[in-house]
């Protein structure tokens, strides 16, 4: 039988959640099955060299990669139609955040990147079966590749993001199927586009729960030592508004000030480094609070906890929760819009209110009660969190 031609596109495989999930689903794929095209506008990031032997990388392309590359850099590489443009929709972007008191416009500026240099972005002349955009947005795959099928992913919360509505509608009109990665990321969706709840399917990240307790004893979380009565706490994520990490630090401060004997150690990177050190040393916390910064492996630092806790105002799906599970890791989380599509409360975690008090008090709760801990391990470890079956779905889509 004749093999299908996919092509399946993102940015980079710089670390992150959205970053494995796409490692995840590139390594379940049926390369006996369909011949498979990786378009990545960047060939660089971390887990790079984590891309399994089954899909054909495309040759990184120079207007694409613009993406990738600050304003500046497109200027000198003189591709000044770009330039202009993303100059442009960073303007407006910002000016649009600000009118309407937007957290974190930078989605603004995405948005308005792509439509606005869209014009002057080549089309692919090859032809495939199904395009998958991996990564929001997805203009590349609906105005630019040739293809019977177009897929586009849904990894964020949209109640708590902010767009042009307009242009938004019409880059999803652009898409036949969208695929969200949790059921109340779908419902949050279809919140503010009805029109599309006929072409949109939940489709779980694909983990792996042999993959991922293999890496978390391939190498020691050296940074953490374990001090005799000290809880160690573990959050892996981006330092942006959305994970809730400045809400930690004073979480932390104030257990600390409570007499709780705990380091809270941060893996990930982002914007907010500097304010988030900043907020570090305000508070006193440098011998209690740390940020870790970019590491490939993240499990082996998961593994060192003995909590692992997510203090975010909102996600899509938190890949690093259900990794935490599959470590046997009591889990705390904030009541993000999303949080019980991700966990039980007292079954499987501890889900506390979002911000800094609830965060105190949830920490608080599981250090003190030892029951509730042994439970969440128990119920933890003998449940089986990988789904490597959410590849059938994806199947029935390109088939369909």
């Amino acid at each position: 039988m004749k093999k299908k031609k996919i092509l399946i596109t993102s940015f980079d495989l710089a670390i992150g959640g959205v970053e494995r999930s796409l490692i995840g689903l590139l390594n379940q794929l049926d390369y006996q099955r369909y011949d498979v095209d990786l378009m990545l506008f960047k060939h660089e990031g971390e887990f790079f060299s984590y891309i399994p032997p089954g899909p054909r990388l495309l040759p990184e392309n120079c207007s694409y990669a613009t993406f990738r590359k600050s304003i500046s850099q497109i200027a000198k590489d003189r591709q000044i139609p770009l330039a202009v443009t993303r100059t442009l929709a960073k303007y407006i972007g910002t000016w649009h955040g600000k009118l309407k008191k937007v957290a974190e416009p930078g989605y603004l500026e995405i948005q308005y990147g792509w439509e606005m240099t869209n014009p002057f972005l080549p089309k692919f002349e090859k032809e495939y079966d199904a395009a998958i955009g991996f990564l929001w947005p997805h203009h590349f795959i609906g105005n630019k590749v040739k293809a019977k099928k177009r897929i586009g992913w849904i990894h964020t919360d949209y109640s708590n993001i902010y767009l042009n509505q307009k242009l938004e509608s019409r880059m999803w009109q652009s898409i036949d199927d969208i695929v969200a990665v949790s059921e109340e990321c779908s419902n949050t969706f279809l919140n503010i586009y009805p029109d599309f709840k006929g072409k949109t399917t939940v489709i779980e990240n694909i983990l792996s729960s042999e993959f991922i307790r293999e890496q978390a004893m391939a190498e020691n979380a050296e940074e953490i030592i374990k001090k005799k009565g000290r809880t160690v706490l573990v959050t892996v994520g981006r330092l942006s508004h959305a994970k809730g990490l400045d809400d930690a630090i004073r979480a932390c401060r104030i257990l600390v000030d409570k007499g709780y004997d705990l380091e809270w150690y941060v893996v990930g990177y982002g914007p907010l480094e500097s304010e988030l050190k900043q907020l570090i040393d305000e508070l006193d916390l440098q011998e209690r609070f740390f940020l870790l910064g970019k590491k490939t492996n993240p499990y082996p630092y998961i593994k060192a906890s003995d909590i692992y806790v997510q203090p975010s105002r909102y996600e899509g799906k938190a890949v690093t929760i259900r990794e935490a599970q599959i470590l046997g890791k009591p889990v705390v989380i904030t009541n993000f819009p999303t949080a019980k599509s991700q966990a039980r409360n007292e079954v499987d975690a501890l889900i506390t209110s979002k911000g800094i008090e609830g965060i105190v008090l949830g920490v608080q709760r599981m250090i003190d009660d030892p029951i509730l801990r042994k439970t969440l391990i128990s119920n933890v470890n003998a449940n089986e969190y990988g789904n490597q079956e959410e590849i059938q779905k994806l199947y029935k889509l390109i088939e369909s």
